[in-house]
């Protein structure tokens, strides 16, 4: 039976997409190129700084500059950290049924607690998680168990009794490692390695009120 339901946020929880894509563009653009349309930025927005440099701007880790331009970048996001960001269609309903239920419910995500804070706080529901457990909480992020084993042990909640739903293969790859169900928002931003039926996860959902029918 499950007792808890944990979610990732960027691209399951809430659409940041657009207020990502807009630091990646002010980028974009200081640098002479045109800006990215949403439908391309939507596929790395789950991979946060790291996917959408290198898909914006060529640059990955231990390249030259890469550090500078990261830091900017995560300057011009927090300076527009919801100016359109919003819950995905469903998700408030969600959270009302299980609230309505009394099901525990959370926040694991790469996001730092920089920007998962205070957006929690602007989306009206930090007062509402049981547990928010950010990037750099632990000393691994997904696809490593640590965030989500560190989230139900906030809870008080076994592992094998919570659900995670996430739009990223890590997100499987987490569930899996920490003996969590995972459940695939197919409605989210899913990246570009792999079809999500090939993650490994026994449901997908297409919506998410449809996660009802698995608690």
């Amino acid at each position: 039976m499950t007792k808890a339901v944990l979610f990732d946020l960027d691209g399951t929880l809430a659409d940041t997409a657009h207020d990502l894509g807009y630091a990646l563009n002010r980028q974009r653009i200081a640098r002479g190129l045109a800006p990215l349309p949403i439908e391309i930025i939507r596929t790395e927005a789950s991979a946060g700084a790291r996917g959408l440099l290198g898909l914006g701007l060529n640059l990955k880790p231990g390249d030259m500059g890469y550090d500078e331009t990261r830091a900017e970048f995560l300057d011009f996001y927090a300076e527009h950290l919801c100016r359109e960001t919003c819950l995905f269609p469903g998700v408030a309903e969600l959270l009302e049924q299980l609230d309505a239920r009394r099901l525990p419910w959370g926040i694991v995500t790469n996001k730092p607690a920089r920007f998962t804070i205070p957006l929690m706080l602007e989306l009206g529901l930090s007062n509402r998680a049981a547990c928010i457990v950010s990037g750099g909480d632990t000393a691994h992020s997904k696809p490593h168990p640590a965030p989500l084993l560190a989230a139900s042990g906030a809870m008080s909640i076994a592992p094998g009794d919570c659900i995670y739903l996430g739009d990223d293969i890590r997100d499987v790859q987490a569930s899996l490692a920490a003996g969590m169900e995972p459940v695939v928002a197919r409605y989210g931003y899913l990246g570009s390695v792999s079809p999500p039926e090939s993650w490994g996860a026994r449901y997908l959902i297409d919506q998410p009120q449809e996660l009802l029918g698995y608690l």
